[in-house]
């Protein structure tokens, strides 16, 4: 309890998500993925502006290749999330209980996280062998679509594998404690 007038310490866990990684918490493939592609969404929307503002006309493919981008850098990002533990949860439920209950909590939020986008990579499968098979092109520009589609399914099994990795080191941390 501290002291009246002084800040309550915060939580390992509590950290803001706006907060840059510590010095001492390596980067990852996705934060340099999402680097890129941020860059490259930042370039698209300057050109369209530019090129709207100079002939009062928008590049067609620029609406199209952003929303597929922005699909990406939203994977990528939760890929980078579930490997720093740093995703969504009620806060206040997870630390009010022992450590026993916050280990088994997480591993049941590691589960529950790989089970969701094992599901969202096999529909997202499905999804691509269909715009494939049916030849589905993209309205913009007309390419096809599974170019676009490609990339749920592949970054849904990324985040997977971070969460199974997640997982490893919760089970091998409960199994260390003694507690399992």
């Amino acid at each position: 309890m501290p002291e009246p007038g002084q800040p309550a310490s915060p939580s390992p866990h509590a950290r803001a998500p706006s907060t840059p990684a510590p010095p001492d918490e390596p980067r990852t493939a996705e934060d340099w993925i999402g680097a890129v592609v941020m860059a490259l969404l930042a370039a698209i929307t300057f050109a369209n502006v530019v090129a709207r503002y100079f002939t009062s006309e928008s590049f067609a493919w620029t609406e199209e290749l952003s929303i597929a981008l922005m699909v990406a850098v939203t994977m990528v990002a939760g890929s980078a999330a579930v490997a720093r533990d740093r995703h969504i949860r009620i806060e206040t439920f997870f630390l009010s209980g022992s450590p026993q209950r916050q280990r088994r909590l997480a591993i049941l939020s590691s589960l529950a996280t790989t089970a969701a986008f094992l599901i969202v990579f096999g529909l997202g499968l499905r999804l691509l062998w269909d715009d494939y098979r049916y030849e589905v092109t993209s309205p913009g520009i007309g390419v096809p679509q599974w170019w676009y589609t490609l990339w749920l399914p592949v970054l849904a099994l990324l985040i997977a594998l971070r969460a199974v990795q997640r997982l490893v080191r919760q089970v091998r941390s409960e199994n260390r404690s003694g507690n399992g």
